[in-house]
């Protein structure tokens, strides 16, 4: 794993894979099954891993949490970063944070929670949060009422915050009006979009937004790192017409609409053990897979988009 200190230059090198986490039958992390699926990401280019929403950690107990820490530190290549989420309440990220303490982990992502939240109350735990723990954390924005912009841009600016994860869906994601005022106030390049690849080339043309997190570029993550450099190759898009990084983005979509359909945690979960790149097995509670008539067409899907990142991978060695 790599654990140097994070540059701002880092988050706009890599698309960030959201893994969904592996377990076994006992609801107990498969150490095996998850260093298959990290090596296949690693093996595509992806140099960062989150674990957040797709690994279910909304439900991971506290006790669980050394354990998985130590196990993502393990299995991982030393050119990658792994940033494991906290949260989403105060009280589990507190322990969360004592946790990473001890650990050598350079960023941590705070989960979003929905209610019983004030943009001062989440200035002053965060505050709390990362002096605990050590480190700066990365924010995971889903709602406009979570923090103001000025709160959010104070936090930034302390050093409390070393990167954004925004996640707020909007119909038209080139008419973000939260998004131009958060622009204003904090670099771009400590902003992910986060909300896989259906907003990410308007968020890195328009907006330019250092990257995106991916769950399907778990599965194809070659073809989401082309996608990464061809959405911000505008001078060789000008110049030939040729949307490289549209074809690119196509061949995500089948996924990204069923996961959108049916559920983004869930979909992926079973995408990746139908790919048959490793078995995720069981999902933690209180999710449950995906309803069997699902299956079928999920796993046609994945089939067509690893396909298509096997092609990719045959032109590149005959490049």
């Amino acid at each position: 794993m790599n654990v140097s200190t994070i540059l701002e230059s880092e988050f706009s090198a890599s698309v960030m894979a959201v893994p969904p986490l592996a377990r076994r039958a006992d609801l107990t992390l498969d150490f095996a099954e998850n260093q298959k699926l990290i090596r296949h990401i690693e093996a595509g280019g992806v140099r960062t891993l989150l674990y957040g929403g797709n690994a279910n950690l909304y439900h991971v107990a506290v006790s669980e949490y050394r354990e998985l820490l130590d196990m993502l530190a393990a299995l991982t290549g030393l050119a990658t970063r792994v940033i494991p989420a906290i949260g989403p309440g105060y009280g589990k990220m507190l322990d969360q944070a004592r946790i990473l303490a001890q650990t050598p982990y350079r960023t941590a992502m705070v989960l979003p929670m929905t209610g019983f939240t004030t943009s001062e109350g989440v200035e002053a735990g965060l505050t709390r949060i990362a002096d605990a723990a050590g480190i700066p954390l990365t924010l995971y924005i889903k709602s406009e009422s979570y923090v103001s912009v000025d709160t959010l841009a104070r936090l930034v600016d302390r050093g409390t915050l070393i990167a954004v994860k925004y996640a707020i869906v909007r119909d038209d994601p080139s008419r973000d009006d939260y998004l131009r005022r958060l622009l204003q106030n904090v670099s771009s390049a400590k902003v992910i979009s986060g909300m896989g690849e259906r907003p990410a080339l308007a968020h890195v043309r328009q907006f330019g937004l250092a990257a995106w997190t991916t769950g399907s570029g778990c599965i194809a993550p070659r073809a989401v790192m082309a996608l990464l450099r061809a959405s911000k190759a505008k001078n060789a898009y000008a110049a030939t017409g040729d949307d490289k990084a549209q074809r690119l983005y196509d061949a995500f979509m089948p996924l990204e609409t069923l996961r959108d359909e049916i559920s983004l945690i869930r979909a992926l979960h079973d995408a990746v053990t139908l790919s048959k790149l490793a078995d995720m097995g069981p999902i933690l509670p209180l999710l449950s897979s995906t309803p069997p008539e699902h299956h079928a067409k999920i796993e046609a899907a994945t089939q067509a988009l690893l396909d298509f990142e096997r092609r990719l991978a045959e032109q590149s060695a005959h490049s």
